[in-house]
């Protein structure tokens, strides 16, 4: 006796040990580490560890006043505990968070508990909790949790049998999974979708959607998940009446699923029990429905297939002549069929009431207003266009008005210098009309000064007479400064006699005489004009054609383009 005290005495020791040194670890994590860890043990379903977790989480929280996270340690507790101890930990999570400011409370705490009576089979509070907590999601605009509580209604849709309705939201979060960021969550959407497909009897669409999760990171790390995909693929070959593959298949997840008390294990007797009705082997299959009866008894969780399960035991046993089997069978049929249907009758008519319509006003509401918002942009688009429209008739109207205009200068140019060629006057000055020009010394329009003497001024004159008969002008960088060394003068005398005699600065008489001589060879020299501007630039002294064109429409009032082509219209 004492032997076995001492055991007992010395195992508690080891285990009391064990934990400590878990807790000093866990010492080393912050919240979101210490998260990320107990979502790995609960994944693999390694209970104690994520109990020990939850349980540190939720002590540091508490010793530092933090109700955020305290709120956080409640809801990771709750998961490894039963029903009314998790109801508690549910409703101390209401309590927490009443003062807590932001989108995230409220609403979580009703998906939570709509979870936990999801989980344990109490589905008219499940959805009425799904419904408190969408309706304060949509009041704070919270698109995450307005997804939750979609995607959980979308569950109790699928019990309803609704999987075309169920198969559309699962469908719409998993392949836009702005709003889902939790791995798990998207895991379960996927294997929703799966029972959908299959219920719907798209076996091909569940085939590729189960090897895409078999071979998904995620479920690699979860022996839970891994089941959950070989249940399914053992459901869908129940479907394609593969029988001996589906029964290899499903006796695994039985086995996996009843080792954690987890409902699954049920759901897997159920298709086992009709893998054999498929074979003909009536005793294997009601050898499995009266162990899913046992399971139905223990934890009171109904599914809606349990109808056919009693109906075909009550068959089998009136058969068998037995009964007092029979009766018994009545009686559990009864009884389920009555927590089913009365279930069944509330979301029938609650989920419409409560989810369907005000769903659908919602939706006719958005269609009304993208229609309106389609209206306005439209006109907005056509008003827009319309103002772009009449810009481009301006500037084009301009642009016409304006070559016009210039063309109309050529051909008075053209016109002069033929004119004047034709009386043989050698006087270019006088005969090309001087077309209005702004003067860059202003000054010298109105008051003439003389600082340099008399005669250095007739010898400059006399200077640019030269420069002017030998077209010097037509040299390449010619400046003040070169031009004055060339007369053999300073710049100020030179620039003085420019302003004073030529009444106008240095440059605009260099450019004037460059043009002018221009102007009379493209109409006399047929060779020149097939030149490209950029030659007939560099031809009359300019550095690049920019400065050509300038020169040229500040002197013509035209282009260089349209003088020619003119000229060449002309002749």
């Amino acid at each position: 006796m004492m032997k076995v005290i001492f055991s007992i005495l010395l195992f508690l020791n080891s285990f009391i040990y064990a934990q400590k040194r878990i807790v000093d670890a866990l010492s080393e994590f912050n919240y979101s580490q210490l998260k990320s860890k107990f979502d790995d043990y609960y994944d693999n379903d390694k209970v104690s560890e994520s109990k020990i977790i939850a349980q540190y989480y939720l002590q540091k929280a508490k010793k530092e006043k933090n109700n955020l996270e305290i709120a956080e340690g409640y809801i990771l507790i709750h998961f490894n505990e039963d029903f009314p101890t998790a109801l508690k930990y549910i409703d101390s999570l209401e309590i927490i968070t009443k003062n807590i400011k932001g989108s995230l409370y409220p609403t979580r705490t009703y998906l939570m508990k709509g979870n936990l009576y999801f989980k344990y089979d109490y589905l008219k509070k499940a959805l009425d909790n799904y419904i408190i907590a969408l309706q304060y999601a949509k009041d704070q605009n919270d698109q995450k949790q307005i997804a939750y509580a979609n995607i959980n209604i979308a569950y109790l849709n699928n019990y309803l049998g609704k999987y075309a309705e169920a198969a559309k939201i699962f469908r719409n979060y998993l392949y836009n999974p702005n709003n889902i960021t939790n791995e798990s969550q998207h895991n379960q959407i996927r294997v929703s979708l799966i029972n959908c497909y299959i219920e719907l009897n798209k076996l091909d669409s569940a085939n590729i959607l189960i090897k895409e999760g078999q071979t998904s990171a995620f479920t690699g790390k979860s022996k839970y998940s891994v089941n959950q995909y070989l249940y399914f693929s053992g459901y869908s070959n129940l479907k394609q009446k593969k029988y001996t593959i589906a029964i290899n298949e499903l006796v695994k997840t039985y086995i996996f699923f009843s080792s954690i008390n987890d409902n699954n294990a049920n759901y897997a007797l159920y298709s086992l029990g009709k893998c054999y009705d498929g074979l003909n082997n009536k005793e294997k299959a009601v050898e499995y429905f009266v162990k899913l009866d046992s399971n139905i008894q223990k934890t009171d969780i109904t599914f809606p297939e349990l109808r056919e399960v009693y109906t075909y035991l009550i068959d089998y046993y009136k058969e068998k002549n037995d009964k007092e089997k029979q009766l018994y069978y009545i009686d559990r049929f009864l009884k389920v069929d009555k927590k089913l249907d009365e279930q069944f009758q509330y979301l029938s008519t609650e989920l419409p009431k409560k989810y369907d319509t005000p769903n659908l006003l919602q939706e006719k509401e958005e269609i009304i207003n993208d229609l309106k918002n389609r209206k306005i942009i439209l006109y907005a688009s056509i008003g827009f266009l319309l103002l772009v429209l009449l810009l481009v008739l301006y500037l084009y109207y301009k642009a016409k008005k304006t070559a016009i205009e210039h063309r109309k200068i050529a051909q008075e140019l053209i016109h002069s210098i033929e004119k004047r060629n034709s009386e043989s006057t050698t006087d270019i000055k006088k005969e090309i009309p001087e077309l209005p020009q702004i003067s860059e010394h202003a000054e010298t329009e109105n008051t003439i000064t003389k600082t340099a003497p008399e005669e250095v001024i007739q010898f400059i004159l006399k200077g640019l007479e030269t420069f002017e008969n030998k077209q010097l002008f037509l040299k390449n960088g010619i400046t003040l400064a070169s031009l004055a060394k060339n007369i053999k003068t300073n710049t100020s005398y030179l620039s003085e006699t420019i302003n004073n005699h030529k009444g106008k600065n240095f440059t605009s008489y260099l450019n004037d005489l460059r043009i002018d001589y221009v102007l009379e060879r493209l109409v006399k020299d047929k060779k020149f004009r097939s030149y490209k501007l950029p030659a007939i630039a560099e031809e009359i002294g300019y550095n690049n054609v920019q400065a050509f064109a300038t020169a040229f429409k500040k002197k013509t009032g035209t282009t260089p383009s349209i003088y020619i082509k003119e000229i060449e219209n002309q002749q």
